[in-house]
């Protein structure tokens, strides 16, 4: 008889899916350059030549595609997170190495991973094309048409091999549904944004007016809130607004930041079961060589010289499974608060930076490179997700090892009816560190009774740093040398484990350092989240983009008068002479005036600046 669970094995071993995603994913490169092209001829350039190379037949169509602004974007943020959330299956597949279209050498192994990131960057281009263009009937369409094709590629996949050879049953839906998820919401965001855009064209709804493109409605709450008169006592705070979180009116994250997080969520959450997955490919190994060892010992009757041996061995299988199944849950926990706690602290140090608060930071990365920032911006995202995934890895072992160590050192001598003796030894290693400890605290309370002069004023908390008693403080010191040399081997033994215990359990924050001080340019991550924040200060800086507002709206208003002046409002008869037309004459005359000018003036044409410039020079000897 075949098991259930083996039967589901055995079907799925034999299952061949009728779509081949990595096949497919070379594919939608057609439609993604299609959508590309199209929209690319609906964005107008802004400038553009017309007589010194061929490019003037496109006129000012062929615009570049931005698909999404990763410094300044504040809007549609949560739709960005979840074009960023469809890809996780692909950067998985990229994280892990199984792109390889190629056979080449291991040395050039970095070039083929670089072009996957380039092609699946090209395959999911147009969702954020679409959802950033301005032409909102044509990029709903296409992108509701794109999402489309994607959502019924991996229903396909997932309904034709629903199961697999770990997990199970359904174990192509546990890998697949994030990214089936993520594009049954693009789907109703593009028909969304079709409906919206098809009510606006057909004049049944007005259209909502375009937000400021430089101050953004946050900023400039920001901006008040700094004018405004800080209030004589501050509102009572809730223990989660103090403990955990305060939602702030004035601050928004970028889509960068949101798209990041969602990434990570669901990479986190697909590496944590390719993680089990792989957990249940070593256990039936296991389980094949622990029915061995079973096998040799009934063989041997249970008198076999290794006996003991393969019953500890046995033993030790049983328990790192345990611990191994048991540590994912606060393995798990641990990654999901650090992305929550990455959130915090980019707004808590943004702040810092707003307020021109650097000390947070080590001295040198208080002047940063300005290359290296700008290429922060397209390092960390990436590079975030990486430190969740492989912190979560090891962070689990950590965990794992000190489960192990808890389950031999506490659990086991209980259950194999040693308990006393364990009490035993735990008590007396206990006292020994009491001991220990106590020696230390009390050489202090010496020195503080003892060895220090008496207090200068009643009101001063703590004696002066001056020598008292100095014989007795010298034969104190003397006879404690050689002890100390003692405790110092325990004292740096304890930093070693100290230090790689926070070093691995801090492995996945990349906004702090695990170096010590002199050393934080070895870090990278910190590196990369420095230069990121530094970009995002200084490109989104409220009071710096309120003053360039301000500037801008200024110089409009003004050059709007002005053309307001010279414009006949109003005036039926008589001609009407734009600023333009003022200004080209005004221009001329200039030129006629002193015809030097007309030689440092930047022309068009070469030929037409010659030619302009004779006939000036002509007009000026007449």
């Amino acid at each position: 008889m075949i098991t259930k669970n083996a039967s589901t094995r055995l079907l799925n071993v034999t299952c061949t899916s009728s779509v081949d995603k990595e096949l497919f994913l070379h594919y939608s490169l057609i439609p993604s350059f299609l959508i590309i092209l199209v929209l690319s001829f609906l964005q107008r350039r802004e400038h553009h030549r017309q007589r010194d190379d061929t490019t003037y037949l496109l006129g000012n169509h062929f615009g570049i595609i931005m698909p999404l602004d990763f410094v300044g974007t504040f809007s549609n943020r949560w739709s960005y997170g979840i074009a960023f959330g469809a890809t996780a299956s692909k950067v998985m597949f990229l994280f892990l190495e199984g792109y390889q279209p190629l056979q080449v050498p291991q040395w050039a192994q970095a070039f083929v991973l670089l072009m996957g990131g380039i092609e699946v960057g090209l395959a999911y281009f147009p969702f954020f094309a679409c959802l950033s263009s301005e032409f909102r009937l044509v990029s709903s369409i296409l992108g509701f048409s794109y999402s489309l094709l994607w959502f019924t590629v991996t229903v396909l996949q997932i309904s034709q091999c629903p199961h697999g050879q770990f997990v199970g049953r359904y174990e192509s839906l546990v890998f697949h549904w994030p990214s089936l998820l993520c594009l049954a919401f693009l789907l109703g965001r593009f028909l969304h944004m079709f409906v919206k855009a098809l009510r606006v064209r057909l004049h049944w709804e007005s259209q909502a007016e375009a937000k400021p493109v430089l101050l953004e409605s946050h900023q400039a709450k920001h901006v008040k809130q700094l004018l405004r008169k800080a209030p004589p006592q501050e509102e009572k705070k809730s223990w989660f607004q103090t403990r955990v979180y305060e939602w702030d009116p004035c601050f928004q994250f970028p889509s960068r930041m949101i798209g990041t997080i969602v990434l990570a969520f669901i990479c986190l959450y697909l590496f944590i079961v390719i993680e089990f997955c792989m957990f249940v490919y070593v256990r039936d190994k296991l389980k094949v060589f622990e029915s061995d060892l079973e096998n040799y010992i009934t063989h041997m009757n249970q008198t076999g010289i290794l006996t003991p041996f393969i019953q500890q061995v046995q033993e030790l299988i049983s328990v790192a499974k345990g611990v191994w199944v048991a540590t994912i849950l606060p393995a798990s926990l641990t990654c999901v608060s650090y992305l929550f706690h990455i959130l915090a602290c980019y707004r808590k140090h943004m702040k810092r930076l707003w307020a021109g608060d650097k000390h947070f930071l080590p001295l040198k990365f208080r002047d940063p490179s300005p290359s290296e920032s700008v290429a922060a911006i397209a390092r960390y995202s990436g590079w975030q997700i990486a430190y969740i995934l492989w912190g979560y890895l090891i962070i689990h072992v950590m965990q794992g090892l000190c489960g192990m160590m808890i389950m031999y050192g506490l659990v086991l001598p209980v259950t194999h009816h040693r308990g006393l003796e364990m009490l035993q030894g735990l008590g007396l290693g206990l006292l020994t560190i009491a001991i220990v400890v106590g020696l230390m605290i009390l050489q202090v309370g010496i020195a503080a009774r003892f060895f220090l002069q008496p207090k200068l004023g009643t009101a001063d908390k703590q004696k002066p740093l001056a020598l008292n008693n100095r014989k007795a403080f010298h034969n104190f010191n003397y006879f404690l040398f050689f002890y100390n040399v003692l405790l110092g081997l325990g004292a740096c033994l304890s930093r070693l484990l100290i230090s790689c215990i926070l070093g691995t359990w801090l492995i996945a924050r990349i906004d702090r350092t695990i170096m010590q001080s002199g050393y934080e340019r070895a870090d990278m991550g910190f590196s990369a989240w420095v230069s990121m924040l530094y970009v995002d200060h200084y490109h989104t800086n409220p009071v710096l983009v309120s003053f360039c507002h301000i500037l801008i709206t200024g110089h409009n208003e003004r050059k709007l008068q002005k053309t307001i002046k010279y414009w006949c409002l109003g005036q039926s008869a008589g001609p009407c002479n734009s600023a333009r037309s003022r200004t080209r004459w005004l221009l001329l005359q200039t030129l006629i005036n002193n015809p030097r000018l007309a030689i440092l003036r930047k022309s068009k044409s070469v030929h037409e600046s010659r030619e302009f410039t004779q006939t000036l020079l002509t007009c000026s000897d007449c």
